[in-house]
């Protein structure tokens, strides 16, 4: 079969496949995440030559624990309020949870970001492997579900959104690094990166933003100036994160002398290869809202 056309085929599965599962319901979001979860920490474990066994068990278990106890606490919560016959919100408080794992998924993500400056670096240490493994990979996977709630109920919109911006970002880097790219981003690591296809990028995924809230989300009058700042702010976090998140990902393939993280999808790669972008900026995607919450 014809190398392009195995790529836009199973690029188009994958692409129906995510949408249809934001869109079906909260349970088969949750469902498809999660084995992309499972298939990503065996990516990862082979590009890091760590045992497979235990990283998966765990990260299944973190997983479907604390996706389940954030939302279907909700659900429980509104239910015993219902039968009590009162307005008063029942739940158990999960906000130190969430600052907790946000705190370490934030730290390794500095490590992460330190990690691309390091040059001499061929080896990377066993404690390291799976520091890098719980922060940068399993966590992350939690807060994609996480901020598909906003500060309220699952919304697809908000993942949709999310999605969209980075394609954006990812195709407009791509067009205008090709076009017109002239200074390398970070030669050593993406030798293809350009410093003007990472502006490109981003300039277009913050048009894009602006799009989505006024076009998608259509927040009502008195909220739209609200929402065109808040998807425009995500939208530069999704161009400057998710660039580093890729650049992160290729690290990793290059110790690992490696083109890809898998082969699962022809043409395109492994899981990893496909949400690098968007595991590395779901936790500042998450701790904006908290932010935005907190000052509201």
């Amino acid at each position: 079969m014809n190398e392009t056309l195995k790529r836009s085929i199973s690029g188009a599965i994958y692409i129906l496949l995510l949408i249809a599962s934001i869109l079906f319901s909260t349970e088969s979001f949750f469902i498809l995440f999660g084995i992309f979860l499972i298939i990503a920490i065996y990516e990862f474990c082979n590009l890091t030559q760590v045992n497979k066994i235990l990283p998966l068990i765990a990260g299944t278990l973190l997983y479907c624990t604390i996706t389940l106890i954030s939302h279907y606490n909700k659900i429980t919560a509104a239910t015993i309020s219902e039968y009590l016959g009162t307005n008063i919100e029942i739940t158990v408080n999960i906000q130190q949870l969430n600052i907790i794992l946000l705190a370490v998924t934030l730290v390794v993500s500095v490590k992460c970001i330190l990690f691309l400056f390091y040059d001499n670096v061929q080896k990377i240490s066993t404690s390291s492997k799976y520091l890098y493994l719980v922060g940068y990979i399993i966590l992350p996977f939690v807060f994609i579900t996480k901020i598909s709630f906003g500060i309220k109920d699952y919304n697809p919109k908000i993942i949709l959104g999310l999605f969209i911006l980075i394609w954006t970002n990812d195709s407009f880097a791509y067009i205008v690094g090709k076009s017109i790219g002239k200074n390398k981003l970070f030669e050593r690591i993406s030798p293809k990166k350009t410093i003007e296809g990472f502006l490109g990028g981003l300039v277009f995924a913050v048009f894009a933003g602006y799009l989505i809230s006024k076009y998608y989300i259509k927040a009502k009058p008195e909220f739209s100036q609200q929402s065109i700042l808040i998807w425009t702010s995500i939208a530069a976090i999704v161009g400057i994160f998710g660039t580093i998140g890729d650049l992160i990902e290729s690290k990793f393939k290059r110790i690992a002398g490696v083109k890809d993280s898998g082969n699962i999808m022809p043409g395109h790669g492994g899981v990893l290869d496909r949400l690098d972008s968007v595991i590395f900026v779901a936790p500042f995607i998450f701790l904006f809202y908290q932010i935005l919450n907190y000052v509201s």
